[in-house]
């Protein structure tokens, strides 16, 4: 294990969790990265059980955090989806090499597509790049949060309270109330996935909880329709919640993965 710290885009330290290293040829077939959810970190019990299922494997698992998260510096109130995605990319550019499958959880669901996006257009444009993501797994992904789960979802009062105050402080089941920002709203709206086509052709694998109060199970639904050029599959767990930690969730998930790393033929996603 490598426990490493990088400056990021903007100067934020940004701590990293590097495990195995996958050699040229390829043999041990596609790296893991993880991307967690908000205000969760590199170290909650999913990212944990992909990393101790790699070493048992034998692939390499990256984990970072994204600034105003976890082990890294800056703060939460500060950032937004525009900058959360830098980061992952700094991390995928300085770590990954080979093919690769992006592990999202709830908002880092929607980093890992968003980063598929900024990786395909940076090929496109003639970039050289020393890895590409093969495959995708979501798990309950927030695609579109910012409006979909939270600007559409809040009262009048929480609208207007976000606009004078430039912050609403939500409260949470998982900890201390989330800071949501003027900033992080109006910043999502560069980065809406749902309404149209998603051009991306890698074989994506979705995992939700019909229970799950915090991400409508129908939003995943709904995003299989606009990956239309993707091989999609959708797992339902019916009793499953948002978190999905349970050792039945986590073997879910841990099979999930390794069918996608035996399915993933290695090419980027078009």
């Amino acid at each position: 294990m490598s426990n490493q710290t990088i400056k990021g885009p903007d100067g934020f330290d940004i701590a990293v969790i590097a495990e195995g290293e996958r050699p040229d040829d390829g043999r041990k077939g596609p790296g893991v990265i993880w991307l967690s959810g908000l205000l969760s970190d590199m170290i909650a019990t999913k990212a944990a059980a992909i990393a101790a299922h790699g070493a048992e494997k034998g692939f390499p698992v990256l984990r970072f955090d994204y600034r105003g998260h976890g082990a890294s510096g800056g703060d939460f109130k500060d950032a937004s989806i525009s900058e959360l995605l830098s980061d992952a990319l700094a991390v995928f550019d300085r770590f990954a090499k080979g093919a690769q499958i992006l592990i999202g959880s709830s908002m880092g669901g929607w980093i890992a597509l968003l980063l598929a996006l900024a990786l395909k257009e940076r090929k496109k444009a003639g970039e050289d790049l020393s890895a590409h993501v093969a495959g995708i797994v979501l798990i309950a992904p927030a695609v579109d949060m910012t409006r979909r789960l939270m600007w559409d979802a809040f009262t009048t009062e929480i609208r207007a309270e976000i606009e004078e105050k430039g912050v609403y402080y939500r409260p949470s089941d998982y900890g201390d109330p989330y800071p949501i920002t003027k900033k992080l709203i109006e910043d999502g709206e560069k980065h809406l996935l749902l309404g149209d086509i998603i051009p991306l052709s890698c074989p994506v694998h979705i995992i939700h909880g019909r229970e799950d109060p915090d991400v409508p199970w129908e939003l995943s639904q709904e995003l299989t329709a606009w990956l239309s050029e993707a091989d999609v599959d959708m797992t339902f767990i019916r009793d499953g919640d948002h978190r999905l930690s349970r050792p039945e969730d986590i073997a879910v998930l841990l099979a999930a993965v390794d069918r996608m790393r035996a399915r993933a033929s290695g090419g980027a996603c078009g």
